[in-house]
Order: C-alpha cells, then structure tokens, then sequence
C-alpha cells in the first residue's frame, strides 16, 4: 500500500523498494526512508538510516520508551544525524482518539485500555495502546497514578505507565482499541475501529512529506497534527 501510494502522489518519487534480502545501503541516496518491517528488524534500518543522515519514518510497532530513547540520544550525539518519526498508529481517527483520552485522563482515576488486532500481529501490547496509555500517564500529572487494583495478578493487564492493557489476536479483527475510564456513578468509553487499510493512507502521506524537515527524535503522528501533545524527545 505504502509503494502504491508514493508511485501515485505527484510529488513522491520511489527511491528503492527494499526486502529482508536487500542491503541497507540500497537506501542511500533517499530523501526519506519508511521503515514497515518487523520488530526484530526494525533497530538496524533505524540505526542505519540515522547514521547515514536519513530521515525515517518508522510504522512498526514493539519500540518501548527504552529503545527510543536509546535511538535519541544517538541523534544528538550526531548533528548530521538523521530525524526520526515513531508511528504508533497512521489513522488519523486512532491518533484522534487517544489524544481524547489524555484529555479526559486527570478527570478519571479508574482507566483500562482494551486492544484487539488480527491474529497474525506478533507484538503485544500494540504500540497504539503503548502511546495511549503514556500520553494518559503524563496529563494525569499531579492527579497520580491511575488506579490499578490486583495488578499483580495476570489476567489484569500489562501496566504500562500504571495504566492496565488488555490486549486481543483474533482472526476477524484489523485493529481496535477501547480506553474505558470509570468514574462515580459513571463510565467513559472511547472507542477506534479500523476497517480497512485505507484508513492509514492519509497519515502515511503526511509523515513522509513532513519527516524531511523533522528534527531529533519525534513520537506520535499527533506532533504532525498539533495536537499539543508530548511528542518530542529532548
């Protein structure tokens, strides 16, 4: 999808298409690098395309707060390092979606967030989940920590910046998510589904064009959007 849409937009011009087999420096000489690989690939076709001056945009999913972290502090040890763009999700409704939660997070002590997304997605939690439950974890601020009871025991969830992620491999399912906040004598439920691939083109269009002027480290299609969310990484 991603090769069909830059060999019909005017101003996108296919550099290389690469494989599992192909060499990384077939990238060179690109004015931006999408990486939708896997996440035991994904490190080195970042690492390489930042140490090669590159500017990446990376859709695949399982880089933990870590590893990104890891991956900003190489590019400002490097002036002529490549930016990079980290993106959980491309839909736009998605991206909508969990910046209505972290709006309504320090309203709310009780929240869990519920993914679900095709059986054949090997990571879990998704990284759409990840950035939503972070995003809740930082506009909670001075409200604390959500309020998590018997996160011990398995089946309550992975606590990811406190917050309970359920996640869900079905046969059936492209990719949903559910932040379910409880309050006093009410719930708030926000809800993404996505029912085709589609719904990913316009975000994949917007980071490729926008990625050449990036700088450092960026998570978040929502940066792009200014959505006034932490997206930066210093």
């Amino acid at each position: 999808m991603a090769i069909r849409l830059i060999e019909e937009a005017d101003d996108l011009e296919l550099h290389a298409a690469l494989t599992s087999r192909s060499d990384l420096d077939e990238m060179l000489g690109a004015d931006v690098a999408l990486d939708v690989t896997h996440p035991a690939a994904s490190a080195a076709i970042v690492e390489f395309a930042t140490g090669a001056g590159i500017p990446i945009v990376v859709g695949t999913s399982g880089w933990s707060s870590e590893r990104i972290t890891e991956i900003a502090q190489f590019v400002r040890g490097h002036d002529d390092a490549g930016a990079v763009l980290f993106v959980p999700n491309f839909s736009i409704g998605s991206v909508l979606g969990s910046a209505f939660a972290a709006l309504a997070a320090p309203y709310f002590d009780s929240i869990e967030i519920v993914e679900a997304h095709h059986a054949g997605k090997v990571d879990s939690p998704s990284g759409t989940a990840v950035r939503t439950a972070e995003l809740i974890g930082e506009a909670r601020g001075d409200a604390g920590p959500v309020a998590a009871p018997h996160a011990d025991q398995r089946a309550r969830g992975q606590l990811v910046s406190g917050v309970p992620v359920h996640s869900l491999r079905l046969s059936g399912v492209t990719a949903e998510q559910r932040v379910i906040m409880g309050g006093e004598g009410e719930t708030l439920t926000i809800s993404h589904s996505t029912g085709s691939q589609s719904a990913y083109e316009q975000g994949i269009l917007l980071a490729l064009r926008r990625a050449p002027e990036a700088t450092g480290v960026v998570v978040g299609l929502d940066a792009l959007l200014d959505l006034g969310l932490p997206g930066t990484v210093a």
